[in-house]
């Protein structure tokens, strides 16, 4: 028998096939968790003038110099400066401007004092009328309390580069340089193919022998956390008639990759390879790893095809450590998967093949603790609700145990 397709060649292998989708243009609000497919450039200065940090008083710092609470120094107020307004006047020697945060600085003013260390009391309101004059309490330095044109990011420079994922803080500083519509790459369309004479949608009966698809859900969650659109079908039965359809369906929707699980092993009612020979290629279809050897990858009329495992958690162990990176490239994301390193407190077993046993993960004072879920069956799919991570035994080693060192591949943030 031939050898089974070690781990990392099987995934070399899918990302040297596996292409970046075109870019496609949408309104910055619609932005959101997309990937960046140009470099965003500034053609503004940010902030565009120079501004208040603070309510209070526009001054030129050396009329604060000798300014102390038991020796205030008093100036003649001659401007109201609201946000939004453009102060026309200058500053000149003895002279000070009430100003509001984010509002232009006035030229000559060379501070802002902050109210509170002034003798004006704005609880009355901001609207209350001007003083004629203000007490300083303290000195300033020069610039204080006041943002410069161009100090967040200046006209020309590249302020995000093509590949980043947009998220809040993206979109608003596009928006504070003025561009409504951003070139991004198109979300992949990832149909989801369930075929089993024993599965039944959410919304059906339960009978005797029957089992909900579990993973027409799972994978719907995965592929639209990795950034994709997901498209689910009907459960097709166990023939070729009902497979063929399914897939003639799936290829109807023009979609960017296609995913089924189960019908990829060697039982009878198997039939997904004999459709996948009519309309594609199979590259490999058993891979040593565990949960997840029988998995299937190729191309059906030109479409990337991935053959998952039907347990749920061989389902969702190997869309992780062959899928996700895949899709990852396709939607135009970071797709190197990083691995942080655990001690096992444990004993944890394989069988030869790479194994990806599902772990908590516990910061300890100087490291990071792996504890198992508990029971490893790959039908378990409690096992990965319960999981942080995925602890990897290398492939030839059976046994490691407790106190030992291994990779993890994170499932979700830790903390």
């Amino acid at each position: 028998m031939k050898p089974l397709l070690n781990v990392d060649s099987a995934l070399a292998k899918i990302l040297a096939d596996i292409k970046t989708l075109e870019a496609e243009t949408v309104s910055l609000p619609d932005s959101y968790n997309r990937v960046l497919a140009e470099d965003i450039i500034s053609p503004i200065d940010l902030p565009p003038f120079d501004n208040s940090a603070m309510d209070g008083y526009a001054i030129r710092c050396e009329d604060s110099a000798a300014a102390s609470r038991a020796n205030p120094v008093s100036l003649s107020v001659i401007m109201d400066i609201m946000a939004g307004s453009a102060p026309a006047g200058q500053l000149e020697a003895g002279t000070a401007a009430r100003i509001m945060t984010g509002a232009p600085i006035p030229k000559g003013a060379t501070a802002v004092i902050p109210v509170e260390d002034t003798d004006d009391n704005w609880s009355k309101g901001n609207d209350s009328p001007l003083p004629a004059r203000v007490s300083l309490f303290r000195s300033l330095a020069m610039g204080e309390n006041i943002r410069l044109a161009g100090e967040n990011i200046g006209a020309g420079d590249t302020i995000m580069t093509a590949g980043t994922v947009v998220g809040a803080a993206e979109i608003g500083m596009i928006a504070g340089i003025g561009l409504p519509r951003v070139e991004v790459i198109r979300q992949p369309k990832v149909v989801i193919l369930s075929s089993g004479d024993e599965l039944v949608d959410i919304y059906d009966e339960l009978t005797p022998g029957k089992i909900r698809d579990t993973n027409g859900y799972t994978l719907a969650g995965l592929i639209r956390g990795a950034g994709g659109l997901p498209i689910r079908l009907p459960i097709a039965k166990d023939s070729l008639e009902s497979i063929r359809d399914l897939y003639r369906r799936a290829l109807e929707i023009n979609p960017d990759l296609l995913i089924s699980t189960a019908g990829v092993s060697v039982g009878a009612a198997d039939l997904v390879k004999v459709v996948m020979d009519e309309l594609g290629e199979i590259d490999f279809w058993r891979i040593n790893m565990r949960p997840g050897k029988p998995l299937a990858y190729g191309t059906i009329c030109g479409i990337p095809f991935f053959g998952l495992p039907g347990n749920p958690v061989s389902t969702m162990v190997t869309f992780e450590v062959l899928a996700r990176p895949a899709l990852a490239k396709i939607a135009g994301r970071d797709f190197n998967q990083r691995t942080v390193k655990a001690t096992i407190a444990d004993d944890m077993r394989g069988d030869g093949r790479r194994t990806y046993a599902r772990v908590k993960l516990q910061r300890e004072p100087g490291r990071l603790v792996a504890r198992s879920t508990g029971i490893q069956s790959s039908g378990a799919l409690m096992s990965m609700v319960l999981a942080d991570g995925l602890a990897i035994i290398p492939e030839e080693q059976t046994f490691m145990p407790a106190g030992s060192e291994v990779d993890v591949l994170p499932l979700r943030s830790i903390e």
